[in-house]
């Protein structure tokens, strides 16, 4: 008879246990601590789309619009803007030049191998500045084709397959649910220019999909 009743004090102490850990975990996800978690995830994947300049903040980000960019013929864009950005970190007057002198023959002068979209008075003007360039050199430049691609390409990225993928890949770094599975892929291996230096664009993102 005692042997009963510790079985049924043990059922009881277990089934008491086992309440109490589900009342905590519906606590947690009713709380208001869960639901900001659950909003700032949910922003976290809103941003890659809000605008241009948060997308290609982001290597992955940078490197899905590349890629998108690369099918409709005109990856050189997002190229030039890059290598702007770099530019504008040179301080030492003989590295200014030489890099502005490769970017000029790269992307904006007459027999420019990838030559992006801009206006002939854009040009001459940066023509006229390589000779004592400054950081601030191609900064019209930039905001210009910036704007061809924020106006242009980026809402046509934003309904592509390589943003679908871009959010799967965001959604796979928080954790997936028990009744998906993850396909790895990569990206294309083709090099993106950066003052004239090619760099891997070999990049490990995820398609969810249904079992």
């Amino acid at each position: 008879m005692n042997g009963l009743s510790k079985t049924s004090l043990d059922l009881r102490d277990t089934n008491r246990i086992h309440n109490a850990w589900k009342s905590r975990i519906h606590d947690f996800i009713q709380s208001p601590l869960r639901r900001k978690i659950k909003r700032q995830e949910t922003n976290e994947t809103c941003l890659l789309g809000e605008s241009l300049e948060t997308l290609i903040s982001q290597k992955c980000g940078r490197i899905a619009f590349w890629d998108f960019l690369k099918s409709e013929f005109c990856e050189e864009n997002l190229d030039f803007w890059l290598a702007c950005q770099e530019f504008k970190t040179s301080d030492r007057p003989e590295e200014l030049t030489r890099r502005a002198a490769s970017i000029y023959e790269e992307f904006i002068g007459p027999e420019s191998p990838r030559e992006v979209n801009l206006d002939f008075y854009t040009r001459e003007i940066i023509r006229q500045r390589l000779q004592q360039p400054s950081p601030s050199c191609f900064v019209v430049a930039q905001r210009k084709i910036f704007s061809l691609m924020e106006n242009c390409s980026f809402p046509r990225f934003t309904q592509s397959e390589q943003y679908k993928v871009l959010l799967a890949a965001a959604a796979k770094q928080r954790g997936l649910p028990k009744h998906r599975k993850a396909l790895k892929i990569r990206s294309t291996g083709d090099p993106m220019q950066h003052d004239s230096k090619p760099i891997s664009l070999q990049c490990e993102v995820y398609l969810l999909h249904k079992d």
